[in-house]
């Protein structure tokens, strides 16, 4: 599954995770903590929208 930030389009995917934010490949988008932030844009975890 993917999700899209859509203030910048940054894309969560979660079969690659967020390495660069330690986040795992594979990590569901719904067991990310609620403090995730776009890394793009600061935007938080619950604007993002499903792809």
């Amino acid at each position: 599954m993917r999700y899209v930030c859509p203030a910048c389009g940054f894309v969560y995917d979660e079969e690659l995770g967020d390495p660069e934010q330690g986040i795992a490949p594979g990590t569901k988008f719904e067991d990310l903590p609620d403090t995730y932030l776009c890394p793009w844009c600061g935007l938080p975890k619950d604007s993002f929208e499903k792809e």
